[in-house]
């Protein structure tokens, strides 16, 4: 088996690996519909969906058709998880990626217990909560799925042609410690502001401020507190203090002397994600809590922490450069 391995760029698996990070926004943005349009509960059993995996009126009703989607979807990306798993095991020679390809299937099969045990523990309520155990589960559910979107972007850049040339030609990208520090603060910035999305979506306290930008008494700051303001609250200066962060590491990507053509466009991706995620935002409330805007946030929020990500990711490849590794791809 070892025979097998090498470290030098190979289509396949890295194209492989690049559709599973493409399909994965499908399960997520399937997911967040579900949750938009609150249709969790569409049906009560689980992993079959009323007993079949075809089941009656999912094509034709839109709350069957979202849940009975994302966990199809779920099932392909399951399936997809094996796929890369195997090819890395057989063919790939760097043993951190290997077991980020085990990582990442160990978050697929986690995620898909979390699911149907949200499904099958919707009723029974924990004393002190508003919320069931079913209910409480949809939060980790959805913080895990960004977790797995880095993991598959780690794994798909690492077999990128880039990156294995990169290694081969002894040009690993040198930012400065600047750079990388204000990326891996950025990244961090993004997947807190995520978490907090998923506790305002699943409190109900999407609308908990009703307007934007102003409060309806006309301030910044609303009069009236509780847990589902607070959460709202936080999720708007975490908007503020992101904007702030990301357009200061688009600039810096932009004027790097030592980034590429591929980090520039990655600085301008940033950027209009960035204005996207703004404005869906702003659309989210003002529609109250449109379904199709509230999950079109979650996405470009998903496409944003993916993309600011893999260029940290990127920033920091130098660190798994090793004469061996480079021995191997030469």
């Amino acid at each position: 088996m070892t025979s097998f391995r090498t470290a030098s760029y190979r289509p396949v698996i890295a194209w492989f690996a690049a559709l599973s990070s493409l399909w994965v926004f499908g399960v997520v943005t399937l997911g967040a519909f579900t949750t938009s349009i609150h249709a969790g509960m569409a049906f009560l059993d689980w992993p079959l969906s009323n007993g079949s995996i075809n089941p009656e009126g999912w094509l034709s009703e839109i709350d069957k058709f979202a849940e009975h989607s994302h966990r199809l979807f779920g099932m392909v990306m399951g399936w997809l998880a094996i796929g890369l798993v195997v090819g890395l095991h057989r063919y790939e020679a760097r043993g951190w990626l290997r077991n980020l390809g085990w990582g990442s299937l160990g978050i697929v099969v986690i995620q898909g217990v979390l699911g149907g045990t949200r499904v099958l523990q919707d009723e029974v309520m924990v004393p002190g909560f508003a919320m069931s155990l079913g209910e409480m589960l949809r939060i980790p559910h959805g913080i895990l799925a960004q977790v797995y979107v880095c993991t598959l972007f780690a794994i798909a850049a690492s077999l990128s042609r880039p990156w294995i040339e990169g290694i081969k030609a002894q040009t690993a990208f040198h930012p400065s410690a600047g750079l990388r520090r204000l990326a891996l603060v950025s990244t961090l910035l993004i997947f807190v502001q995520l978490v907090v999305g998923a506790l305002m979506r699943h409190n109900n306290a999407g609308l908990a401020i009703p307007t934007f930008p102003l409060t309806p008494e006309g301030g910044l700051v609303p009069s009236h507190w509780d847990f589902r303001v607070a959460i709202h609250f936080t999720h708007r200066v975490m908007a503020l203090i992101l904007t702030g962060v990301l357009i200061t590491l688009a600039i810096a990507l932009w004027r790097s002397a030592t980034t590429g053509s591929g980090h520039k466009i990655a600085a301008g991706l940033v950027g209009g994600l960035l204005v996207g995620q703004v404005l869906l935002g702003a659309i989210t409330v003002w529609s109250t809590r449109n379904p199709y805007a509230a999950t079109a946030h979650v996405i470009v929020g998903a496409f944003l922490l993916a993309t600011v990500f893999t260029v940290t990711w990127w920033t920091y490849r130098s660190s798994f450069v090793s004469p061996r590794s480079a021995s191997l791809a030469a």
